[in-house]
């Protein structure tokens, strides 16, 4: 299994005794990567690092390696206004059939120890985030938790009090120009392999977000109307704001004013979709402001 940077990170993990840890930093660095591997490593015959040949290494998907996600749906199928950890994920409840990281935990491994990993911790909803507390302050022997988010501090204080908190920097841009030397790319990646290895596994879809993004540039001389346009082919696409704000740098001096007003503009729009505004409201204002500038 080949991790890209985080060499420090990987040679402190296995002898850290803790079984509770919170991964915190950029999306797709590699925290859910490594958490894989500690999960190989700690099952592996030989230990760390993982050999890769042994009975524990060979299956694809680890029978002792569980990844608790948000979900995107509501319960009736449609796209939920903000992602959540329900509580049906951690505990169980009646009439759901989904087993729980309760259910799943408390069963021996099959191997040597079991690793539940909770991606996108800073989205648990209040009863699931009860539910997971009291398996942190007394977890089986053989388990560790992993809980996943951005930073620590969007994540609730008594989840934090009882992890480990292990930090991922991005990955140097030297390490990355072993992936790829496309400028585009490295420049959407902003030091996060998991970003790259999109990118060169869906041309189509980049070369989408890069032109999408260049019409939102081009569209700013024209004024809010066709700015507006240009927002709403841009706002279907995954991670076009903090690209947008990233690109800006071709429209505006990286140290003027105007520009750090563009990308207070675009936090406040991500702040706004966040707190469920509409997205017609939100992309009308953004247009205006940043044609303003």
């Amino acid at each position: 299994m080949q991790i890209l940077g985080h060499e420090r990170i990987l040679e402190l993990l296995p002898r850290l005794q803790a079984q509770a840890f919170l991964f915190t930093g950029p999306e797709s660095v590699g925290r859910r990567q490594v958490a894989r591997w500690f999960t190989a490593g700690l099952n592996c015959e030989k230990g760390f690092p993982p050999c890769g040949q042994c009975a524990s290494c060979r299956p694809e998907a680890h029978p002792d390696y569980l990844e608790i996600a948000p979900e995107y749906e509501t319960k009736t199928g449609r796209k939920a206004r903000a992602p959540q950890i329900r509580l049906e994920q951690i505990a169980p409840r009646d009439g759901t059939e989904t087993q729980s990281l309760l259910d799943w935990i408390v069963t021996y491994p099959r191997f040597k120890s079991k690793v539940a990993v909770i991606d996108g911790a800073h989205f648990l909803g209040e009863a699931a985030a009860n539910a997971l507390l009291k398996v942190l302050e007394e977890p089986p022997s053989f388990a560790r938790i992993i809980l996943i988010a951005p930073s620590r501090e969007l994540v609730l204080p008594t989840l934090v009090s009882r992890s480990l908190e292990v930090s991922f920097a991005p990955v140097p841009q030297a390490l990355l120009q072993t992936l790829t030397t496309d400028p585009e790319v490295l420049a959407f990646a902003q030091g996060a392999p998991g970003k790259v290895r999109w990118a060169l596994e869906h041309p189509a879809e980049f070369g989408r977000l890069v032109g999408r993004t260049q019409g939102v540039l081009e569209a700013l001389q024209s004024g809010p109307a066709q700015t507006l346009e240009a927002l709403k082919l841009l706002g279907e696409l995954e991670e076009a704001l903090p690209y947008l704000g990233r690109q800006l740098k071709q429209r505006f001096a990286v140290d003027s004013p105007a520009y750090k007003a563009a990308l207070e503009a675009i936090t406040r729009a991500q702040e706004a979709h966040a707190a469920y505004v509409g997205e017609d409201l939100v992309q009308t204002w953004l247009a205006l402001k940043l044609s303003q500038l």
